[in-house]
């Protein structure tokens, strides 16, 4: 699915298949960045449950907003991705690190890079080229 014919035309169905994913991850990544900015009580509450400063909340959303910016500019997408891959790795290890639920709160980071990447993956034949799925 998403395959060019060597000409780099995405089909339609890859092309809304990577709108809709692309959308998805963004859309959670401002709310994230949105909460980190702010500040909100929530947010303060998750800081203590993992152990991390309250005060480094802020400074997290700025990044966030940062790689958000990276990603969502098309010459700077695939760097973003690459950004927001480290980044949510970190997210990874402090949930497995207070031993947080598998599925619903340590691969989270992981659904949202899903996200991130296949769109990416999808649109673009150089990245394609670069990651195939499938030796040809």
């Amino acid at each position: 699915m998403g395959e060019d014919d060597g000409t780099g035309i995405v089909s339609r169905g890859a092309l809304w298949t990577a709108r809709v994913m692309a959308t998805l991850g963004v859309l959670f990544l401002t709310f994230d960045t949105t909460i980190h900015l702010l500040n909100l009580q929530p947010v303060k509450d998750a800081s203590v449950q993992l152990g991390l400063p309250e005060g480094l909340m802020f400074r997290m959303g700025i990044l966030e907003a940062i790689l958000l910016i990276l990603y969502l500019v098309p010459r700077t997408a695939i760097l973003g991705a690459v950004l927001w891959t480290g980044y949510l790795g970190g997210a990874i290890l402090t949930n497995l690190r207070v031993e947080l639920p598998l599925f619903s709160h340590v691969l989270f980071p992981t659904y949202i890079a899903a996200l991130l990447w296949v769109p990416l993956w999808l649109r673009e034949p150089r990245l394609r080229a670069l990651l195939p799925l499938r030796q040809g």
